[in-house]
């Protein structure tokens, strides 16, 4: 394809320009909106969008909503900015405190907001770690990732399964997850990719899957379809990336 441009210095440029009708701006978008929406967000997609470009909406929304769809351009800006720095734990609850910041809870007992959680719980009724259990099992995921030279797609949904299974804070851990994926594709080359709306029902039975069957397959797939829209989107952009084409197969069969 002729005239393309690499995606990561295009988004870097974009933001410090504040292009608008950008991939930039398509991006900072649709990946707030996705990702807030499949934790419950009421938000609209336009609604969305309108928060992004006036940083104002009308009073019929929400007020955490809002905080959240704002915190979540952000934290985006944050990832961009950050891109080849390592991914520590505090970096991972820098990217909690700016994504919870100002929402109306956060003066719970419950609610810590940059910090791990203080109670146990559980997510699609499976158990995830105890608190007192948190930050060994952060280090030691953060330890086996950091020590691999390059990450494929395989490694972001392994990191992501075995993040969100351990579930370190309150509230949050999808975006946040999602959030570390984004800049894990960016750093390693990996066409990124948010969860729509309409497959998140695939997403969370996969995440299930690998965390309590060992079973790839299907979150695979649904990272591999959701960079097929990724794809369309760079396409109309021009922006450049790698047209490898991969099954879920090929992936779990490399890492075998």
């Amino acid at each position: 394809m002729s005239d393309t441009r690499e995606l990561l210095p295009v988004l870097l440029s974009e933001k410090s320009r504040k292009i608008k009708g950008s991939i930039y701006n398509r991006m900072q978008v649709d990946f707030a909106y996705n990702s807030n929406h499949i934790e419950g967000s009421r938000l609209t997609h336009d609604q969305t969008r309108y928060i992004y470009e006036t940083r104002t909406i009308d009073g019929t929304v929400h007020v955490n909503d809002v905080f959240e769809a704002a915190n979540h351009f952000k934290c985006f800006d944050y990832i961009l900015d950050t891109v080849n720095e390592p991914i520590t734990e505090d970096y991972v609850k820098q990217l909690h405190r700016m994504l919870k910041n100002g929402v109306m809870d956060d003066d719970e007992d419950y609610a810590v907001i940059g910090d791990y959680k203080k109670y146990p719980n559980e997510v699609g009724e499976i158990e995830t770690a105890l608190p007192e259990d948190v930050s060994d099992l952060v280090k030691e995921l953060l330890s086996r990732f950091d020590n691999k030279s390059a990450l494929d797609l395989y490694d972001v949904a392994e990191f992501h399964a075995v993040f969100e299974k351990i579930h370190p804070f309150y509230d949050g851990n999808g975006r946040i997850g999602r959030l570390l994926m984004l800049k894990q594709c960016l750093a390693n080359d990996i066409v990124p990719f948010f969860i729509n709306e309409d497959i998140k029902h695939f997403y969370y039975v996969g995440l299930k899957e690998w965390q309590l069957e060992e079973k790839k397959n299907r979150l695979l797939d649904v990272c591999l379809s959701m960079q097929d829209d990724m794809k369309a989107i760079l396409n109309y952009f021009r922006i450049e990336y790698d047209r490898t084409e991969l099954t879920a197969k090929d992936l779990i069969n490399k890492h075998i």
